[in-house]
This record gives structure tokens, C-alpha cells and sequence, in this order.
């Protein structure tokens, strides 16, 4: 089961050390991991996805509540919420597969960036599945080089808010 904690931290150095060492130390995988300011400078959120059994899970949140840089901790899952992941891939092309490169961009939303004689980069911000699957349908093509964000994700929006 994965579960979403977007965590909400002061923005000082060491923090990413000190709540990813709350994982490694209790044996806790970490799917996806992004940071990034709010639009409070002092505050950033840290958006981490995480797999395991709902006691695992369970103990990841209290932990995360315990660290003293911690403001806030919410947890939801896949279902409760709105996820994108930011992709970029760099592919080497030829005559005979271009047009094909570019049908799989515009059936799957992704935009070709750049271009030079040989290379091409596309873009795609998505669910994460959707990505995975992009970059599951260039398998016959020459990848040169992946660059992810990591999974960002908000609860989905409620009339009671």
C-alpha cells in the first residue's frame, strides 16, 4: 500500500537529512521524494511517498510528527488525491522513427522541447503512471537520458474545506 505524507517543514539546512534518516534507520523505503519552497520562504514541503503495511505506515507518521523541524504532517493516499510527476527525456531519433516519436508525444500530451539533427527532448508532467508508461513506449527507442521530479501530490479538493 503506498501512502502520500506531504510534510511541511522549516526551510533551514539539514532538515531533508535529519526526516530522510527517520526512514533509513527503521528500514522505511522511500518511493518518490521532492522539496520545494512554499510561498512562505521559511516553510518548505516536502512531498514523500512511501509503500508499506498500514502499521508501517502508521509509525512512519507519528515519527515524521516527533521531528522538532516538522510543522505539520498529512498523509493520504493515491485515491484521495491529485498527483503529477515532471519528466524529461532525452531520445536520439532518426528518419524512420521520428514521425512515430512524435505520434506517442501527441497521444500521450508530451511535448517535444528541444530538437537538434539527432536528438530530441520531450517533456511530460503527469500522473506517474502516465510517465512510467512514456517511458515504457520508448523502449524501442535509443533513451539517452531521464531526468524526474518525483512525485508532488495534494489532497483533492472537498466542499467542507
Amino acid at each position: 500500500m503506498k501512502r502520500i505524507y506531504s510534510v511541511l517543514v522549516e526551510n533551514r539546512s539539514g532538515v531533508l537529512f535529519k526526516v530522510s534518516g527517520l526512514f533509513s534507520r527503521r528500514n522505511f523505503n522511500i518511493d518518490s521524494l521532492a522539496v520545494g519552497e512554499t510561498d512562505d520562504p521559511s516553510v518548505s514541503c516536502m512531498t514523500i511517498v512511501s509503500s508499506g503495511d498500514d502499521h508501517t505506515m502508521e509509525q512512519v507518521e507519528k515519527q515524521l510528527n516527533k521531528k522538532l523541524d516538522v510543522i505539520k504532517v498529512k498523509t493520504f493516499g493515491e485515491e484521495k488525491s491529485i498527483s503529477r510527476e515532471l519528466m524529461l527525456m532525452k531520445v536520439k531519433y532518426n528518419k524512420s522513427n521520428r514521425r512515430d516519436i512524435m505520434e506517442i508525444c501527441d497521444i500521450m500530451k508530451a511535448d517535444i522541447v528541444d530538437m537538434s539533427k539527432t536528438f530530441m527532448m520531450i517533456q511530460i508532467c503527469d500522473q506517474p503512471e502516465k510517465v512510467k508508461l512514456l517511458i515504457d513506449m520508448f523502449a524501442s527507442v535509443s533513451v539517452v537520458e531521464v531526468a524526474r521530479t518525483g512525485t508532488l501530490a495534494l489532497p483533492k479538493c472537498s466542499e467542507n474545506e
